[in-house]
């Protein structure tokens, strides 16, 4: 039960603002590991010019749980076709205190879905032995895991990661390792809006029916859990990609199939893109983006993937990361990729910060209430409540008017509010129930 809130509408520091505008500009203090003295078992650091093996990357992940039990938990969410685990690392300090913070906002970040685009999988380790190490030494890292739960899942498709080959640009086929091992390009797997057959799925036990066993792990991860923030990690070009991927036209390429969320997409992606060296230039892998972002449909129309699911059917805003030219880059590339990638991901990271955020409660209990809406007025995506009451909205910069509703409630009065790149807003809400408990008194008489 929430008891003594103060319910007024207030400006907390953001990370955006506090830990992030300035994060650290070099990491050559970082310990560093070649290749022959990597040792997963006691290392925090990963080696800075070779990938990772499966194995290797399993053991490394399960030692830093162990080795930083008050920050880090490692799990499984599924296993693969071929039973290799979909491993999890949290990062957080919320791990030691034994349960989230109230309004600490969750983001995840997922590589390797296509086994043979493997720079993001790396990336994704090398994130996690920044923030290991950093933690403590640089109070902005400090304050960013003092303030945001993150999670990484380096390798959905750990079973196409196997067959792929380093060095290999282009393979797209199941023996270049792109697909999972029953020949399914997981990122056309997902439930899609724009599929007919789809567009009648309401339950998890529907939207699951029929999918690969990795999508089917990532979907009930997402349903399961309150993520406000998400991004995928992929190669093959270098751009930000951004929902929807997919439209209602029978266009293959060109056409802009905007979300109601356009702007605050295309702010996380073109902040993602500033930062990078590389992301902007026109002549990047000989095909550059304007501005270093893209809609995705516009770039080409796919239909089942993970970005636009996110959005449908979560409270999660997610992007798709392109990071290098070649999918399974040369390990020789991989300190030049954590130099182009390392100021653009925890910029990332902090951004789950943006918009608004707040509880909605009972008037009268002063309890949580779960499944309740959060409606922005002109946005036609409404987000909803955990059973905490917590509620995180994303919005670009500007003003807003925004109000509550929950199912046996009287709406809330609308509020206006003014959202900019420094501050977080929070607004909570108590709502009136529509059928309020009445007290009966009944005199008893001897």
């Amino acid at each position: 039960m929430i008891v003594n809130v103060i319910w007024t509408s207030l400006l907390v520091c953001s990370t955006l603002a506090l830990a992030v505008l300035s994060l650290p500009t070099t990491s050559i203090t970082e310990q560093v590991n070649n290749k022959d003295d990597f040792n997963p078992e006691m290392d925090d650091d990963v080696p800075t010019d070779r990938y990772l093996t499966h194995e290797e990357m399993i053991t490394w992940l399960q030692s830093i749980a162990r080795r930083h039990p008050k920050k880090a938990k490692v799990f499984s969410i599924g296993k693969s076709e071929e039973g290799r685990d979909l491993l999890v690392l949290e990062l957080s300090h919320s791990v030691g205190r034994g349960e989230r913070d109230l309004l600490m906002p969750m983001v995840k970040l997922v590589g390797n879905i296509h086994g043979n685009e493997v720079v993001g999988r790396q990336l994704l380790l090398r994130t996690i032995s920044h923030l290991i190490q950093k933690d403590s030494v640089d109070p902005r890292v400090t304050r960013l895991l003092n303030t945001t739960d993150i999670f990484f899942l380096p390798s959905m498709n750990p079973d196409g990661f196997v067959k792929a080959r380093e060095g290999d640009c282009w393979s797209g086929g199941p023996e270049g390792g792109r697909l999972n091992a029953n020949n399914i390009d997981l990122n056309r797997n997902f439930p899609d809006q724009f599929k007919s057959e789809d567009q009648l799925l309401r339950s998890q036990s529907e939207l699951l029916q029929g999918r690969a066993a990795e999508t089917q792990a990532v979907i009930k991860w997402i349903k399961n859990n309150p993520f406000v923030l998400s991004a995928s990690l992929h190669g093959g070009a270098v751009v930000a990609s951004y929902p929807y991927d997919g439209s209602d036209t029978d266009q293959l390429q060109g056409y802009y199939s905007a979300s109601p969320d356009d702007k605050v997409f295309r702010k996380l992606s073109q902040d993602y893109a500033d930062r990078h060296p590389l992301m902007k230039k026109a002549d990047t892998c000989g095909v550059g983006f304007q501005d270093g972002i893209t809609n995705g449909a516009r770039w080409y129309d796919l239909k089942g993937g993970m970005q636009d699911f996110n959005y449908v059917h979560s409270n999660a805003f997610e992007i798709t990361l392109e990071l290098s030219c070649c999918k399974y880059a040369p390990a020789s590339d991989l300190p030049a990729e954590w130099e182009y990638n390392r100021k653009p991901l925890l910029n990332y990271i902090a951004s789950t910060h943006r918009g608004v955020r707040g509880l909605i409660i009972d008037k009268n209990t002063k309890r949580p209430i779960r499944d309740a809406y959060i409606h922005v007025y002109g946005i036609d995506k409404n987000i909803t409540s955990t059973e905490r009451g917590e509620y995180w909205r994303l919005l670009s910069p500007g003003r807003y008017t925004i109000q509550s509703f929950a199912e046996g409630y009287l709406p809330s009065a609308s509020r206006s509010i003014a959202i900019t790149d420094i501050y977080t807003e929070q607004v909570n809400f108590e709502l009136e129930s529509k059928f309020p408990q009445k007290t009966v008194s009944r005199l008893v008489c001897n």
